[in-house]
C-alpha cells in the first residue's frame, strides 16, 4: 500500500495514496500503525483523499488502529473522506465511532 507519512509535533499524518482500501492492501496500513504505536506515536490523522472504495477489511484495519490508539491514550482521526467512503462509514455506523473531519487542518487542530 502506498502511504505518505509526515510528523507534525507528536501527531503522525498518514495519507493513503491508493484508490482502493480492501483485503488486498489494508493489512499494510494495520502493520504500519502497529509499528508507530510501538514507537510511542499514538496520535494519528488518516487522510483518505485518494480512497474511492473501502471494504470491510479496510474498515477493520481503521477500527484496529482506533482501538490500539485509544488503549495507549492516543487518538486516531480521519479526514477528507470521499462521498462513497463516507457512505460506508454511515452504513456501518462507524461515523459515530470515529472523529471525521472535512480537512486535514481541521483534524490537526482538534488535538
Amino acid at each position: 500500500m502506498q502511504l505518505n507519512m509526515t510528523e507534525q509535533g507528536d501527531i503522525v499524518k498518514i495519507s493513503i495514496e491508493e484508490e482502493r482500501m480492501d483485503a488486498h492492501n489494508s493489512g499494510d496500513l494495520k502493520e504500519q500503525m502497529l509499528q508507530l504505536f510501538d514507537e510511542g506515536k499514538c496520535n494519528l490523522v488518516i487522510d483518505l483523499t485518494a480512497v474511492r472504495f473501502i471494504d470491510s477489511s479496510g474498515l477493520g484495519s481503521l477500527v484496529s488502529g482506533f482501538k490500539n490508539a485509544s488503549a495507549r491514550e492516543g487518538s486516531l482521526k480521519l479526514c477528507c473522506l470521499q462521498p462513497q467512503v463516507r457512505s460506508m462509514f454511515e452504513l456501518t455506523r462507524l461515523h459515530r465511532v470515529f472523529e471525521i473531519f472535512s480537512t486535514q487542518d481541521e483534524a490537526l487542530a482538534s488535538f
